[in-house]
């Protein structure tokens, strides 16, 4: 967490909104005449020339990669005797690899290097098979190779490395110094990455350089940094359709969202300040490219409902599982899948959150909807769940929080439903075993969750302790009233977890028409993404 003089620091809406009225624009309007970098990318290829190894700590999203692009093309697309040399980008996940390549593309296109197109590639890392990766070969005889995971061994490579998100690698302090074999041979190497706790060895580094026990370049630019220097000014340039023209009381507007909507990490995403935490278990950019547009559904009541009389309370309920669950259900749930369910299990302090989850054809989970109870009823609890898990197509069974008030719920669940729904004591040992194919299958690119910023905080709550992920103590404040406690992130691995148990028959006669043989296939699609910038003509 940062600290109160840190946040203290950080200017308000209307302070924000003075500073860019003073400043006035800082890119120009006319995207003929736009740099093609803004000032804080520009840097980042600035410092690389200055120093063989640099370090760049950056607020979420705010193009850093786009930049190192740039710089990749150049270096690529240049002859031996002009400085040129390969480029090797290592991400995390294969995504980013792709986006870097992309990237890497267009800037080559910009910059009228010729290159051949994007090809897939096994770069050899030291093992039999090999890593997939993507290329683009130069006509200098260099290429740039983008890998979605890191290789075993960097040794005996050389050229220009990239280690992109360095702080959410599995072990940064082996590839530094397997990458510090580059630069024997004049190679350069640049680590880039959002904070992930202050013991992680990417902070260390960053340390050690800003003590003077390390001659490297740094960098760093947060969320304001990157706004004075034309981030939101760009992304209206680019989204006119969204954000339409530029002003200062939109960016301000847009800046207190996205704070909000970041919550306390904000601190560590968008403002550069290592929590004091063991470290998230999930980085950011892996959730949210698992997340697709899916409906949450929220629902809360006054302290007052409590006392109301048990028909008025159920019909109450019952007809907002009409009127809002129901038509849900028949439009995101595909009646062909085998469906799975988890619920985490709150009342006073935290959310109630059930989950469910199908199993595509490929094996990949996908979470068609996610319901969201605060202060309702235990009975009335019962009751959503029960419309839930009898509207699930092919159900093959559930698993519930059953520690301290959630033991009733989960006792009526097994008795609804039989042992297809487990109720599950959360323990050091239940999340040593559970939590790792959850993680897999974020990495893996084989789960899909919806698109919400609570969901995704939820998630990145998370954190590593003594080596097993778990939930720490903190708790935050909730959009519908009371607080989270990684809520929807425990609804989700308790669906993923009665997902991939053993399979066992199990059926019975749907009552309502929520679930129905009519339901049709699930509406969202991954979209693709288009280029970052539109096509500038001239040089950097």
């Amino acid at each position: 967490m940062a600290a109160a003089s840190d946040v203290a620091a950080r200017p308000t809406r209307d302070e924000w909104l003075a500073i860019r009225n003073r400043q006035g624009r800082a890119t120009s309007a006319d995207w003929r005449k736009a740099a093609p970098l803004l000032g804080y990318q520009r840097a980042i290829a600035i410092a690389c020339e200055q120093y063989d190894v640099v370090f760049v700590e950056k607020s979420r999203r705010t193009g850093a990669t786009w930049g190192a692009a740039a710089d990749a093309v150049l270096r690529s697309a240049a002859p031996r005797s002009g400085g040129g040399m390969d480029t090797l980008y290592m991400g995390t996940s294969h995504d980013m690899a792709k986006e870097f390549i992309d990237a890497a593309a267009n800037w080559a296109q910009l910059l009228e290097h010729v290159c051949s197109g994007i090809g897939e590639t096994l770069f050899d890392d030291g093992s039999d098979n090999g890593i997939k990766a993507l290329k683009i070969d130069f006509a200098s005889g260099f290429s740039i190779v983008a890998l979605s995971s890191k290789p075993r061994s960097l040794r005996g490579r050389q050229g220009f490395a990239i280690l992109d998100e360095a702080a959410f690698v599995d072990n940064l302090p082996e590839l530094l110094k397997a990458a510090m074999a580059f630069l024997m041979w004049g190679g350069k190497v640049l680590v880039i990455s959002t904070h992930n706790g202050a013991d992680n060895a990417f902070n260390q580094v960053i340390t050690d350089i800003r003590a003077g026990r390390a001659n490297y370049g740094l960098v760093r630019f947060d969320l304001d940094d990157a706004l004075r220097d034309g981030l939101f000014e760009r992304m209206c340039l680019i989204n006119a359709h969204k954000h339409g023209e530029w002003s200062a009381e939109k960016e301000a507007d847009w800046r207190e969202k996205l704070i909000a909507d970041y919550r306390e990490a904000a601190d560590e995403e968008l403002y550069c300040i290592p929590s004091q935490g063991s470290g998230a278990w999930l980085p950011g950019p892996l959730i949210e490219a698992r997340m697709h547009d899916a409906p949450v559904l929220r629902l809360s009541f006054p302290d007052s409902f409590t006392m109301e009389a048990e028909h008025v309370r159920r019909a109450e309920v019952q007809r907002w599982i009409e009127d809002e669950l129901a038509p849900v259900m028949r439009t995101t749930l595909d009646p062909a899948l085998q469906s799975g369910f988890g619920m985490d299990i709150g009342r006073y302090r935290d959310l109630s959150v059930i989950c469910p989850m199908q199993i595509g054809r490929t094996m990949r989970r996908t979470v068609p909807f996610l319901v969201e109870l605060a202060r309702v009823p235990f009975q009335q609890q019962e009751q959503i769940r029960d419309a839930v898990v009898r509207g699930l197509p092919r159900f093959i069974g559930g698993r519930t929080d059953a520690t301290g008030l959630g033991a009733s719920l989960a006792e009526s669940g097994t008795q609804r439903f039989g042992e297809a729904m487990v109720g599950v004591k959360f323990s050091t040992e239940w999340y040593r075993v559970e939590m790792p194919p959850v993680k897999a299958a974020f990495e893996d690119d084989m789960i899909s969750v919806p698109r919400d910023a609570e969901i995704a905080a939820d998630l990145r709550a998370f954190k590593i302790v003594r080596g097993i992920a778990t939930l720490p103590s903190l708790r935050t404040a909730a959009a519908a009233g009371g607080t989270r406690h990684g809520d929807a992130g425990i609804a989700i691995v308790l669906a993923y977890s009665a997902t991939r148990q053993p399979i066992a028959s199990y059926g019975y006669t749907p009552v309502g028409p929520a679930g129905g043989a009519e339901a049709g296939m699930s509406p969202f699609a991954d979209a693709s993404q288009g280029a970052f910038l539109p096509s500038l003509r001239g040089r950097l």
